[in-house]
């Protein structure tokens, strides 16, 4: 009977091996204030992003990618949940958190059997409320403390917000940044922090990988690039690279570099540790490149902060081997909404019917099949509202609406929504169901009023909220070509 029970027990441990080397393993990328057009793939002549390249030409490259705002935080809420960030509360930068009622993605691996970790910035609440630490960490701000740990995570090497790209713990002046590093235990992190900041995260991830790989688990990876964000600094041997730019360029350009170089020394280890073909790779931005950087849009108009092309439109890649066969590219819209239910069906997750999800799952795409939506990619933020298809685009800034034919103007230079009048109010009806549907979900109704009264938040409509540059005016739009010229309106979004 022992020997018996042996076996059994050899059996099933060998089973339940397999079955995790069968699940693919997940590793989702993000830069921050990357703009389309900041990429060798997307036509940059100067920023050398080869490993990048080179993922768009082995996976899949998704011409139209949306984050799913056009400013750090809300995408980063949507990115996790599947959800417009304005049902989780996370309007802006720095205001709302990561709602612990929400599911996120770790959350469903986790109970999958996977290893967890989230690496990078964080964004979506603070690491302590005992000090002073970033943009809310301080004494006494237990509202907003809502460290990484508590959403689903085994490993955690995260900021709260932003740092420089090189020396990430000293400010450019040489002071300290004022920006800590934490763990899973929410402890700071205080060793190998010099250098560049890309290779500061991968040292961690790599370790982490590697341990996974090594006792047969499957993983999760969330990494969240601080670069190109300011402060974007590049060290001596990037800023080589770009001798003749200017020193605003160097900098920009060699944080972008760095990045890259450490995105090809992951896929490297991948290959060396033969976790590569069932690995899913993905790459991203969180919104279009900051006004005063170098960063290109790559002619689309406006950039972060707008819901124009140029805000939220961003590089989208996605490599996996083992399904993908043949590299593509693919002008179906996707935004990061869909990360969540796209893997939710690669591993035949069913999720729960009484939560709604407003991204869709790419598994088509990922087979090479065609893909139509049925869920509208629907934005907001502060007063500004979007609402496409795949083929037009609803605009609105302080209730003044444009229609755009994504086709044949995706710069979006012509406002033809004289020409479509009924079509035009179609999309305002279906943007008002959608936004009164969405406050229900901020009002708690899917899970409650905890958080909500906790923050002691109040409900933010681009319906009823009127820009101050809008309010009693009528100005013109500028054009907004993306070429790095920065835009005289001061932001209504704290720095972060």
């Amino acid at each position: 009977m022992n020997t018996f029970r042996i076996v059994l027990l050899i059996t099933w441990c060998f089973t339940l091996n397999n079955y995790a080397q069968k699940q693919p393993n997940i590793i989702l990328m993000m830069a921050d204030d990357l703009g389309w057009g900041d990429t060798g793939y997307n036509g940059n002549e100067v920023i050398l992003t080869p490993h990048l390249d080179q993922m768009a030409k082995d996976g899949i490259q998704f011409d139209r990618f949306y984050a799913a705002s056009a400013v750090c935080s809300p995408t980063r809420a949507s990115f996790l949940t599947g959800r417009n960030p304005y049902r989780t509360g996370v309007f802006s930068a720095n205001r709302g958190i990561l709602r612990p009622e929400e599911t996120t993605i770790s959350e469903l691996l986790q109970k999958e059997g996977y290893v967890t970790g989230h690496f990078g910035k964080w964004h979506l609440g603070t690491f302590t409320h005992t000090e002073k630490d970033a943009n809310r960490g301080r004494p006494g701000n237990l509202k907003e403390y809502n460290p990484a740990s508590l959403h689903g995570y085994d490993v955690v090497f995260a900021t709260e917000s932003k740092v420089p790209t090189y020396n990430p713990m000293v400010h450019p002046g040489g002071k300290p940044y004022g920006t800590s590093y934490w763990n899973e235990k929410n402890e700071k992190v205080t060793d190998n922090m010099s250098g560049d900041d890309s290779r500061v995260i991968m040292d961690r991830v790599i370790p982490f990988i590697k341990e996974a790989n090594s006792k047969g688990k499957p993983f999760l990876a969330i990494v969240w690039f601080h670069a190109p964000h300011k402060p974007c600094v590049a060290g001596p041997k990037h800023l080589k690279l770009y001798e003749g730019q200017s020193e605003s360029m160097k900098h920009y350009a060699g944080c972008i570099t760095a990045m890259d170089e450490q995105i090809g020394r992951l896929r490297t280890e991948l290959k060396n540790i033969k976790a590569d073909n069932n690995t899913i790779l993905t790459f991203c931005s969180d919104n279009g490149p900051e006004n005063g950087n170098p960063g290109i849009t790559g002619g689309f108009k406006a950039r972060k902060r707008s819901l124009h092309e140029g805000g939220i439109r961003v590089p989208g890649l996605l490599v996996w081997p083992k399904a993908v066969k043949k590299g593509f590219k693919t002008t179906t819209p996707a935004f990061t909404s869909d990360y969540l239910p796209t893997i939710a069906d690669i591993l035949d997750i069913k999720l729960d019917s009484k939560i709604t999800i407003d991204g869709q799952s790419l598994l088509p795409i990922i087979k090479g099949q065609s893909m139509n939506r049925t869920n509208s990619l629907t934005f907001a933020h502060s007063s500004q509202l979007a609402l496409q298809d795949g083929k037009y685009k609803l605009y609105a800034d302080s209730q003044v609406y444009e229609l755009y034919d994504m086709h044949t103007d995706s710069l979006e230079t012509t406002n033809i929504i004289d020409k479509h009048p009924e079509l035009a109010q179609t999309y305002k009806t279906t943007y008002t169901n959608w936004i009164n549907n969405v406050k229900s979900s901020f009002n708690g109704d899917e899970y409650g009023t905890e958080t909500v009264e906790k923050l002691n938040q109040k409900w933010m409509s681009p319906l009823e909220k009127v820009s101050k540059k809008k309010k009693g005016s009528t100005a013109k739009k500028g054009k907004g070509k993306g070429k790095g010229k920065k835009s005289k309106k001061k932001s209504e979004t704290p720095s972060h």
